[in-house]
């Protein structure tokens, strides 16, 4: 280990810190506000059955608990960057961490779904600047060579969350109180700020772009209005006026964004960042992927719970076998990717991928719980390995200077593609009820949502084979 001060010295070192085999220190401080993000939302999914019998709601109208935060990343995430350029780095980090954990004690207070919905916003405006910040900081001091090792290192901590949360959500849902989930985030984020403050450098731009006010005003009402409105479609709690005039609002300023941002020098998402191809490739197909697979942690827990019968702490021993495979995964990553290349391997595993999103389609109250846990985990080794892939591959041709840009840009959309997924998941239950006239969540309609969300993480292969054979070599060439 490095003498304490060596961890202590300033920004200019870091770089030098990053590149030696133990320093590690870093990415794994940063990675904390990772473990407690994804520990809030995995044990939050396998608990929804349980709090919609509490709050007396419908399963269903629970997808808001998910989405409304999801949502809230989505319309802050684009400021994150350049409050990070402007007041510094670690300053922006600390207080993201603070916002998040005063957010998860009004979740563990809340007594019906409004309060509960508007407590998630709150931890989504502090996740919105915690989890990208973060990923900035790292990224700055990184070099490419380093830079699959280095996120995979940040993920470390990150995937533990989903094999922690299931397990432990189920448990304390069904042996205490669901509202202990949201407790278990503040002493993580206590210790977050002191590691933060002792160790990580204030990484600033010494003149930060222009923040752009008229970018901001149109594109977070515009995703807020037309994320709200398509949340709200089938759920009968609001009028379907307005439910139309959300989200056709929202899609007339999203339009009106992209005219702007087309015309500004210092967008607040700089679109003109789509020129880039591997950025535009990983982006547009990687949303794809994601859409499909963000839809799984609000399937996997309605159906096992509510189909199968077993009760939160059963579902949670079973879905976090998705989590493990994560785990075991994310070290091999980059011997993978150099062997075989960013385009083969984003390509093949798409495909891969896309299978095991499916089988889920095919259990039943009989399928066996090793079986099921043999399958969850394999599409967790699958999965690992396409999101490091294209979360490395988005930065192949980045510059530098544009860096605080591209992690907004590509942050906003991975918020916006797991949205979507359990919006699209819950209204396509919903329509398998309807028309085979039973519930959302009767049991016979859950294999019909398995091959929706397969079928659109499969078509992102179409795009992916679109890489150059070349493309992002530099990224895991060695670097020792």
């Amino acid at each position: 280990m490095p003498p304490l001060r060596t961890a202590l010295a300033p920004a200019r070192t870091l770089p030098h810190l990053l590149a030696m085999p133990s320093a590690r220190i870093l990415p794994l401080i940063v990675a904390t506000a990772l473990l407690m993000e994804n520990i809030d939302s995995s044990v939050l999914a396998t608990s929804l059955p349980q709090i919609a019998r509490d709050l007396n709601s419908d399963p269903i109208h629970l997808k808001l608990v998910l989405t409304t935060y999801l949502l809230a990343l989505a319309v802050f995430i684009p400021a994150s960057g350049w409050m990070a350029d402007r007041f510094g780095a670690r300053k922006i980090f600390r207080a993201a961490i603070v916002v998040f954990a005063l957010g998860s004690i009004a979740c563990a207070l809340s007594t019906n779904l409004i309060e509960l919905v508007a407590a998630r916003a709150l931890q989504g405006l502090g996740g919105s600047m915690m989890t990208p910040v973060g990923r900035l900081i790292v990224l700055r001091g990184t070099p490419r060579a380093g830079l699959v090792g280095a996120l995979a290192w940040l993920t470390v901590p990150a995937l533990l969350g989903p094999v922690l949360g299931p397990p432990l959500g189920g448990y304390i849902t069904t042996y205490w109180d669901w509202r202990w989930i949201f407790w278990i985030n503040i002493p993580i984020a206590v210790l977050g700020v002191i590691l933060a403050t002792l160790f990580i450098p204030d990484l600033r731009e010494p003149e930060p772009r222009r923040f752009d006010t008229a970018g901001f005003l149109l594109l977070g009402p515009g995703l807020a209005g037309f994320l709200t409105g398509a949340t709200l479609m089938g759920l009968n709690l609001a009028s379907p006026l307005a439910v139309i005039t959300l989200t056709a609002g929202g899609a007339a300023l999203i339009a009106l964004y992209v005219r702007h941002a087309l015309r500004t020098p210092n967008p607040m998402v700089d679109l003109r960042l789509l020129a880039l191809p591997t950025f535009r490739i990983s982006v547009t197909a990687g949303t794809l992927f994601r859409v499909g697979v963000g839809a799984l942690p609000f399937l996997l827990p309605l159906m096992l719970q509510l189909g199968f019968g077993l009760n939160p702490f059963q579902s949670g021993m079973i879905t976090f076998a998705s989590g493990i495979g994560a785990l075991v995964l994310k070290f091999a990553a980059q011997p993978i990717l150099r062997r075989f290349g960013f385009r083969r391997v984003l390509l093949v595993n798409a495909l891969i991928s896309s299978l095991f999103i499916l089988a889920p389609a095919g259990f039943t109250p009989q399928t066996p719980w090793l079986l099921m846990l043999g399958v969850l985990f394999i599409g967790g080794l699958s999965r690992s390995l396409q999101f490091t892939s294209v979360n490395a591959i988005a930065y192949a041709e980045v510059p530098s200077e544009r860096l605080s840009s591209a992690t907004s840009f590509t942050a906003v959309l991975q918020q916006l593609s797991g949205s979507i997924g359990i919006t699209l998941a819950a209204m396509t239950l919903e329509g398998a009820g309807y028309l085979r006239g039973t519930s959302a969540t009767d049991l016979g309609n859950f294999p019909i949502v398995f091959i929706v969300i397969a079928l659109l993480s499969l078509s992102s292969a179409v795009i992916f084979a679109k890489l150059s054979p070349q493309a992002g070599a530099q990224l895991v060439r060695a670097a020792d």
